[in-house]
């Protein structure tokens, strides 16, 4: 459930030969309102964005699941 406060990733994701690759785009905010603040790092070529919960922070050492993810809020 979305509540006020919550942090969320964006990604974007591409398709190649190995699978998808999920690239950390910015970070999106819920408001009191239950609407979104998206703040963006990058901006994606096929205009497509993913929104889900943002993750705890990951040991980089370990391999991140994401591109992009290194040193992620």
């Amino acid at each position: 459930m979305l509540m006020a406060g919550k942090r969320l990733a964006v990604f974007s994701i591409r398709e190649g030969k190995g699978g998808s690759i999920w690239v950390r785009a910015g970070s999106a905010f819920v408001n009191k309102d239950g609407s979104l603040n998206v703040l963006l790092d990058v901006l994606p070529l096929d205009g497509k964005l993913h929104v889900r919960e943002a993750a705890e922070k990951r040991d980089t050492a370990a391999g991140g699941r994401f591109a992009g993810e290194a040193g992620a809020e």
